[in-house]
């Protein structure tokens, strides 16, 4: 994630000098067309628009005089506020979000890991789904977002698909499980949906309502810089206490290209995209389109290995649809004001 540092300055430098190339452009057009005599045209039309303007608004000061006269009520139509300039955070206030936004972004990665590590995928997976409980409980305390009966459906129909795709059966020789259930794994699996859920409201309410606030990618360049100087040397006093097995290196290159690829999709990719569905959307409806992994992870194996589902689990994966539309339109609906006529 630290790539996303360097990737980010590269950017505003690039933006700032096509943005001296723009000005330059347009100032040399300009000097051009005043010193080829279409000074004196503009002249003329911006006096024309001068006088209709106020053609206008005499008109309208008329029309207000009249209703006053005919005893109608006058509605005073107010400027609008103009926003800010630059509302966006410094390099040093994005820094110092990052700074309090990392150790949670960590604890819900490493928690997933080792629940993954201590009990099964499906209990995993299951545990992970309750993130948009968690989500739409720290979105109400801290202000981010409003509950109501259809977010709670939605998110409870999801929870209950992703739990019917883990007792739904699939006709493939690799879906034995490999460790047998867990309550220390079932513990881990809980706390990482429970930080997972804090990591995705605090991040909505640092990047403000439409992310205005500052630089994702820069954030989550921070974030990245922060855990590689402060969190991965923790593998050997954890290895030391037997709470994780000793540090090494991939042995062959296969294994490095595995971790290349999945740190450039998952972290690089994946995760960026995800954050920016945060700030566009809102925490809820960001947590529970990451559980479509699931039925879009079906449809691809279908396609590609020719896998065969149940219907439980079928039906499962279209519960996990149903609570993610059910959540946008919740979104959708509570976001429109009614129309107030005068």
């Amino acid at each position: 994630m630290a790539i996303h540092l360097p990737i980010s300055v590269l950017r505003q430098k690039i933006c700032k000098l096509l943005k001296m190339l723009y000005r330059n452009l347009h100032k040399n057009y300009s000097s051009v067309t005043s010193s080829s005599g279409f000074s004196a045209t503009l002249g003329i039309e911006e006096t024309h628009q001068a006088a209709d303007t106020y053609l206008k608004n005499c008109l309208l000061v008329d029309k207000e005089i009249s209703e006053r006269e005919e005893g109608k009520p006058f509605v005073k139509k107010e400027e609008p506020h103009l926003l800010p300039e630059n509302c966006e955070y410094s390099s040093w206030e994005i820094a110092r979000c990052g700074l309090y936004l990392c150790p949670i972004w960590f604890a819900s990665e490493y928690m997933s890991n080792l629940a993954l590590a201590n009990t099964s995928v499906a209990s995993t997976t299951v545990l992970s789904s309750t993130s948009g409980l968690f989500t739409l409980f720290f979105g109400v305390i801290l202000g981010q977002d409003s509950v109501n009966i259809t977010k709670v459906i939605a998110v409870l129909i999801s929870m209950s698909g992703v739990a019917m795709t883990t007792m739904g059966k699939t006709w493939a020789a690799d879906d034995k499980e490999a460790r047998n259930h867990s309550i220390a794994g079932d513990t881990f699996g809980l706390l990482s949906a429970i930080f997972y859920g804090l990591f995705t409201v605090l991040l909505k309410k640092s990047a403000g309502a439409e992310g205005e606030k500052l630089d994702m990618q820069k954030l989550f360049g921070y974030i990245g810089l922060y855990c590689l100087l402060g969190f991965w040397w923790l593998a050997w006093p954890l290895s030391a206490v037997g709470i994780e097995p000793p540090f090494e290196l991939p042995s062959c290159w296969p294994t490095e290209e595995i971790v290349i690829a999945n740190g450039f999709l998952s972290n690089i990719i994946s995760d960026y995209f995800w954050a920016l569905s945060i700030v566009w959307t809102t925490p809820l409806v960001a947590t529970l389109g990451m559980s479509l992994t699931i039925p879009l992870a079906m449809i691809a194996d279908m396609a590609i290995h020719g896998r065969q589902y149940s219907a439980v689990y079928i039906l499962g994966c279209f519960q996990v649809f149903a609570g993610f539309v059910l959540a946008n339109l919740s979104d959708k609906f509570s976001r429109k004001k009614p129309e107030i006529t005068t």
